[in-house]
């Protein structure tokens, strides 16, 4: 340990604020140096003023018990400040990711009767089995789960015989909204001769087909 590095060790450990810790520091530096100009090697004069603690806490006795608080609690601040910023920001990250419904009929991405629409002539391109199309007007990540092996498992978790679809019942939508991006989420349940079926289906800000959820 050299000269610097020894009084920076007594330095951080004395409890008061930074422009007495500099006219400290100035005062080991300068006391070091004349020692050594008149023929004191480093090591020596390090070992016979002691360890760094020793030092340290020689000058505490001598700072009174309010400013030592007081540079704990700075200490403490110091600390809890930069943590406490990151995790507020990580709230504000996580608060800004997780979906949040919007009014539909307020939304500047999407017209009610539009998405009432493609719901329905999404439905019966499903009862048709037209994945083809299906595939034609869905984001990339929902095409390849729009076959028929796929969705014949979906159906199974109803029934395995839904008949002929009778009538569409009561369109239920809303507008998500997940960080920068905006869905339109809507429900209807749907009547066939021997199952009553409701679809969960979400369209993107272009109206792809984005999502299905049947139960």
């Amino acid at each position: 340990m050299n000269e610097k590095q020894y009084v920076n060790a007594i330095v951080r450990k004395i409890k008061c604020d930074g422009k007495k810790k500099k006219e400290i520091k100035r005062q080991l530096l300068t006391d070091i140096s004349m020692r050594a100009k008149q023929g004191e090697r480093s090591e020596d004069i390090i070992s016979r003023m002691g360890t760094a603690k020793e030092i340290a806490d020689g000058f505490n006795e001598n700072i009174s018990m309010e400013e030592q608080k007081r540079y704990v609690r700075n200490k403490v601040l110091k600390i809890a400040i930069p943590i406490i910023a990151v995790l507020v920001f990580a709230s504000l990250l996580v608060y800004w990711m997780l979906p949040k419904a919007a009014d539909i009929e307020r939304s500047k991405y999407f017209n009610k009767e539009q998405v009432e629409a493609a719901m329905k002539e999404t439905i019966e391109l499903l009862d048709a089995e037209d994945y083809t199309a299906l595939q034609k007007n869905a984001i990339p990540q929902m095409q390849p789960l729009l076959n028929a092996e796929t969705m014949s498992d979906v159906r199974k978790t109803l029934s395995d015989d839904w008949g002929e679809r009778k009538q569409f019942g009561a369109v239920y939508m809303v507008e998500m909204i997940q960080g920068n991006s905006h869905f339109a989420v809507g429900e209807i349940t749907v009547t066939y001769e021997n199952v009553s079926a409701t679809y969960r289906l979400t369209y993107d800000e272009d109206m792809r087909f984005a999502g299905i959820y049947v139960r």
